[in-house]
């Protein structure tokens, strides 16, 4: 007699599928509190002494302030204005114009017949306009030969340093945001020596951008997609002087391109024994990686590891990789789990 399939009990039925608590979690929560401003108290005047600096500022370039108004959430001011595109620049420590981008934006602006999204200005050095968020959209005003910009100018020049938070242009690889907040950082360590990392946690996202915008500044072709779950879990942001911390991260980063180097010949050897997978390398630095089952406990924000000492073993087992030991098996289980990765 044929076995009775079990039927799934209420309890069972209602059990979350995996991943379906972690999507419950995840959904967004509305505050019942009211927050910010009311509307009588958003528009300032023009001549009001938050903001009459800057209009002085936009008309010497050119510019005309058209109004002026206190941001809802926080009650900072901010003056709207028009300003001529030459008296604007990005940032110097902004991700690299791509070209392909500024073509597609100038193009949607034609389309449309409007330059309808202000970009974000601050004061900038010898007393011009930096923009922090506006670099393709500033390429495709010239590119359109447009004479004027839009623009919401901020007395609060520490906007030039959130990037990372403000950039809805274009959205940043890994590569992108490395090369901006190693940027970032060369540029506090000369204006504040005595600033240290820990205190520009929130403009420079993650310690391993530092160390990985390095590696990039020397190696742009790097695979920093590779290394980065390993530098997530053992670096972290120093509290010494910014200065002093840039030049122990460029030794780290010289340490990880040296161990890329032994990597990039186990994998010339594996292709050579005829293993052909765009996962090779990830593999590898998986397979040499100290900390790679290391899971964090609840609470716990320090490093699975000190950076140096898993450097020194990660380069240790890189030298000493047996290539004998990889199965075609092993890379097809980095190629089901790298998608989800």
């Amino acid at each position: 007699m044929p076995a009775r399939s079990k039927r799934p009990s209420a309890k069972t039925a209602a059990r979350p599928r995996p991943g379906q608590a972690t999507r419950a979690r995840k959904r967004l929560v509305v505050r019942t509190e009211r927050r910010g401003l009311a509307g009588a108290e958003v528009p300032i005047p023009l001549d009001a002494p938050e903001v009459a600096s800057l209009v002085a500022d936009v008309t010497q370039v050119g510019g005309a302030a058209l109004g002026a108004y206190r941001e809802p959430l926080s009650g900072r001011p901010l003056l709207l204005a028009v300003l001529p595109r030459e008296a604007v620049e990005p940032t110097p420590f902004q991700r690299d114009l791509s070209p392909t981008h500024t073509k597609r934006l100038a193009q949607k602006i034609e389309e449309s017949g409007a330059f309808l999204d202000p970009i974000i200005v601050v004061r900038g050095a010898g007393g011009g306009f930096w923009t922090p968020n506006g670099r393709h959209r500033l390429a495709a005003a010239k590119v359109l030969g447009l004479r004027q910009l839009t623009a919401l100018v901020s007395p609060d020049e520490s906007l030039a340093f959130r990037i990372l938070a403000l950039n809805t242009e274009k959205a940043h690889n890994l590569k992108d945001r490395s090369l901006e907040v190693i940027r970032m950082a060369r540029e506090l360590a000369r204006r504040e020596p005595k600033g240290r990392e820990v205190d520009h946690a929130a403009e420079f996202e993650a310690p391993e951008l530092l160390t990985l915008g390095i590696v990039y500044e020397e190696q742009p072709r790097f695979a920093g997609g590779a290394y980065s779950s390993f530098l997530k879990k053992v670096d972290r942001f120093a509290s010494g002087p910014l200065p002093t911390s840039l030049r122990e991260r460029e030794g780290w980063a010289s340490r990880l391109l040296e161990i890329d180097a032994h990597v990039k010949k186990v994998v010339a050897q594996l292709e050579s024994r005829g293993f052909r997978s765009p996962y090779l390398r990830s593999y590898v630095v998986a397979r040499v990686n100290p900390v790679r089952f290391h899971k964090a406990k609840k609470g716990e924000t320090g490093p699975a590891m000190p950076i140096g000492a898993a450097l020194t073993r990660m380069a240790a087992a890189a030298r000493g990789f047996d290539v004998g030991s990889v199965r075609e098996r092993d890379l097809a289980l980095v190629a089901a789990i790298a998608p989800s990765e």
